[in-house]
């Protein structure tokens, strides 16, 4: 038996006269992902891409390394774009080789289960039988070898699929729900503000779903905060690249700019002035990396400095869009998400962030952008950006692992 992975596209299917660029994005990635389990012909075809195991020589593989269907079924499952998936039996277009089909592999996707119906789809109008009739065929045959089953058509159990398609036709029982969204790569670039909360790696997730391609950039306080502090925004980055692709997560150092504000200014304004600096680090690291626009995790409200006053104060400092996906999220709604994508049990850790160093005891929740910068005057900006910016170093994560790193351990003698 053929089985292959079927693939059901998402929004792109609404792409008018630009469909084929969103496609050629979604195919090129659903491809390159593939590789990695093995040789399959990959091809894209009625809004469905089919993933379809090559048996024998061929694209540099051999029958000796067998194609991991179980791992590029969960695979498929993180790419964006992609809304259905499906294990599927390739077969003729033909009632025996479906008739055959049905008999052979459809009783063990319906083992437990006692309710189905049958769902019909007839691209190939050649084919001697329209969709009713099709449906009705296929149901007597499930019926006939599996006679403990009954037919639901309101609430089924599982719906049996069986598609005819312009080269073949195709069975499948039931479908897990796929990545959604956009391709990425489909909506450019942008910087996510990566910390190692809960909120920022959410964040990051849900731009990739839009199709924005993630460059990470976070900020590191040493000594006042830890190697393993950096190591568990690795670990998010990590995590996160298992939807999100290949991620350069840079890191700057803001340890100075902490002192000079800490020893100069008014300590409840501090966490005011550190996130304005962090907005011009952020706008010249995207500047860097050809980045079109920042993202956060802020949600409104949720702690002193996002409230709309102090947003507005830091916003101002911005010279491209700011992204906040999660802006009109409560806590409990981007928890889920964190857990959906594995980040949450990693975000918890209690490793200190840069944020947490020289916290004021009564941060200003209602700034006024002018006593903010009088504030701001007392220190000499534009060194200490420049400084600041001279400590980036960059730390290339894929597929779950960090490639490269051009520092050693913060703790390092």
């Amino acid at each position: 038996m053929n089985e292959i992975i079927l693939c059901k596209y998402g929004e792109i299917v609404l792409k008018g006269a630009n469909r084929k660029f969103f496609e050629t994005l979604l195919l090129r990635e659903v491809k390159r992902r593939m590789s990695l389990y093995g040789a399959a012909e990959v091809r894209a075809s009625q809004s469905t891409i089919s993933i379809d195991p090559i048996v024998g020589e061929g694209e540099g593989k051999t029958a000796s390394e067998p194609f991991d269907m179980d791992g590029a079924y969960e695979e498929a499952k993180k790419i964006f774009g992609l809304v259905g998936v499906s294990r599927a039996l390739k077969v003729e277009k033909n009632m025996d080789a479906i008739t055959a089909g049905l008999t052979e592999w459809i009783p063990s996707h319906l083992a437990g289960m006692k309710t189905f119906k049958v769902e019909a789809k007839r691209s190939d109008k050649t084919f001697p039988l329209n969709s009713p009739e099709l449906c009705d065929a296929c149901g007597g045959v499930i019926l006939s070898v599996l006679p403990h089953i009954r037919v639901n058509v309101h609430n089924p159990d599982v719906v049996v699929r069986v598609e005819i398609r312009d080269t073949a036709a195709y069975i499948h029982a039931g479908q897990d729900k796929g990545a959604g969204g956009m391709p990425v790569g489909s909506a450019g670039r942008a910087l996510l503000l990566l910390s190692g909360g809960i909120d920022s790696p959410v964040a990051g997730y849900m731009m990739a779903k839009r199709g924005v391609c993630i460059e990470a950039l976070h900020f590191e306080s040493f000594p006042y905060t830890s190697d393993r502090a950096r190591e568990k925004v690795v670990e998010l980055a990590k995590k996160m690249s298992l939807y999100c692709g290949e991620i350069h997560l840079h890191v700057i150092s803001v340890t100075k700019i902490q002192e000079a504000i800490n020893e100069m200014c008014e300590e409840d304004y501090f966490t005011l002035l550190l996130r304005r600096f962090m907005m011009r680090l952020a706008c010249l690291c995207a500047d860097k990396y050809q980045c079109g626009a920042l993202v956060t995790g802020e949600s409104l409200g949720q702690v002193a400095s996002q409230t709309m006053e102090a947003l507005g104060v830091t916003n101002v400092i911005a010279d491209r869009p700011v992204f906040r996906p999660c802006i009109g999220m409560d806590k409990e709604e981007i928890i889920e998400i964190s857990r959906r994508i594995q980040t949450f049990a990693t975000s918890i850790e209690p490793y200190e962030d840069c944020c947490t160093v020289f916290t004021p005891r009564h941060p200003r929740t209602k700034p006024v952008l002018w006593k903010v910068e009088r504030e701001e005057n007392k220190l000499n900006v534009d060194t200490l950006v420049k400084e600041a910016f001279e400590t980036l170093y960059t730390i290339k994560i894929s597929r779950g692992e960090a490639v490269s790193d051009r520092k050693p351990a913060i703790n390092a003698d």
